[in-house]
């Protein structure tokens, strides 16, 4: 099979080599050099904030933002069951405890059962939230594949309960709200801490990498700090807290600023992508093509299929591997993070769609190059093995 579909792979169309042989040529590839300090600034630009720090990937800004929001062993953190795991690991790292909040059918948090949880299943004195005596600290909500969780209900519950919000936008840079009180407002900007991530499978990359930004700009100045071996006295070594080697590279971030230039066309390519996949879906009986948030311009990172079970009974790995067959590259979403073996033995509350989207959804090729003849085969292929697993 020549043809090949990748799922999504990263697009160098612009100044990448340019940017990266300077930073080679001035000599600075390590944790420091002005690219860094532009592409700080060029993500503040883009989604109106006053401060980021950018990081060695979106794992470890979601860590540096639980050390910030004060998470400590034995504290409880509120978190997605269906997403990757890198969302929840950070958790761990603190050494606190994760309970596990079904999801809604943006495949992102579902705040009617995270205050149902806050409300029926903790205790609340006016200051602390307690969960079986531990203090129910932050709730790390996803916006997975480019979608928004509904911000304005989450933030109502985490101001009703003092809990600290950690947004994971790793798969939204440029989703926004176009209605409603965060009009206007980006993924990521809304909560205490917003988290971002330049894999290479990302919207934008810098190869491996991420961002976080905070309400608070001098709380990102601590962030950077502490990303940077908290360096107190640089020339002398001297370190007053304990930090991280979490700082991104100068030849990291160059390919970042080039990608910051590109990435206003990246997202309006897969906004058009999103709705020639959709006319190519319309017709088809077994499966749907998951929308997003009505009132969101969403960057629409990633396309999901939700496969009809009561047709097809195919396992999701066979259809993968089928497709592949024909050259198209497509993945389960994932499996459920509360089932994986290091959080068998954490507590779930109300997991119903999250199950339920798990055994469905198959994700289909979305990256920023591909064309329409190659969106048009890989819709028509899809119907065809539905239709053969249905009839054979």
């Amino acid at each position: 099979m020549d043809k090949f579909i990748p799922l999504s792979v990263p697009n160098f169309e612009g100044n990448e080599r340019k940017y990266v042989d300077d930073a080679i040529d001035q000599g600075w590839v390590s944790t420091g050099g002005a690219y860094i300090s532009r592409l700080e600034k060029e993500l503040a630009n883009f989604m109106h904030v006053e401060n980021v720090a950018a990081c060695q990937s979106g794992t470890s800004a979601l860590h540096m933002a639980l050390v910030e929001a004060g998470v400590k062993p034995g504290d409880v953190v509120l978190v997605p069951p269906l997403t990757f795991i890198a969302a929840v690991n950070p958790v761990r790292y603190q050494f606190a405890e994760p309970v596990f909040i079904d999801c809604d059918d943006s495949f992102c948090m579902d705040p009617d059962k995270l205050r149902d949880f806050c409300q029926d299943e903790c205790d609340w004195d006016g200051e602390s939230l307690k969960h079986n005596g531990k203090e129910v600290k932050a709730i790390v909500v996803v916006h997975v594949f480019g979608n928004m969780a509904d911000m304005e209900a989450v933030m109502d519950v985490a101001s009703t309960y003092g809990l600290k919000v950690i947004e994971d936008a790793t798969e939204a840079l440029g989703t926004y709200y176009l209605e409603g009180k965060y009009s206007g407002r980006y993924a990521g900007t809304i909560g205490n801490f917003g988290c971002f991530s330049f894999n290479g499978n990302k919207i934008i990359t810098t190869g491996g990498g991420g961002a976080i930004t905070a309400n608070n700009p001098e709380v990102v100045d601590h962030i950077r700090f502490l990303s940077t071996q908290a360096k107190t006295d640089p020339h002398f070594y001297i370190h007053d807290e304990i930090g991280y080697n979490y700082r991104m590279t100068n030849l990291q971030a160059a390919l970042g600023v080039a990608q910051m230039e590109e990435l206003p066309e990246f997202i309006k390519r897969k906004q058009k992508n999103f709705e020639l996949y959709k006319n190519e879906f319309v017709d088809c009986k077994y499966a749907e093509l998951m929308p997003f948030r009505v009132g969101v311009s969403s960057n629409k990172w990633f396309y999901s299929l939700c496969i009809d079970r009561n047709v097809i009974i195919t396992p999701m790995r066979d259809i993968i591997l089928m497709l592949k067959e024909k050259g198209i590259e497509t993945r389960a979403i994932w499996g459920l993070i509360n089932e994986q073996k290091p959080y068998l033995n954490y507590e779930t509350y109300k997991l119903e769609k999250a199950p339920y989207y798990a055994d469905r959804i198959l994700n289909i090729p979305s990256s920023t190059s591909i064309t329409e003849d190659e969106i048009h085969y890989v819709a028509d292929e899809i119907k065809k093995l539905l239709e053969a697993l249905v009839n054979g």
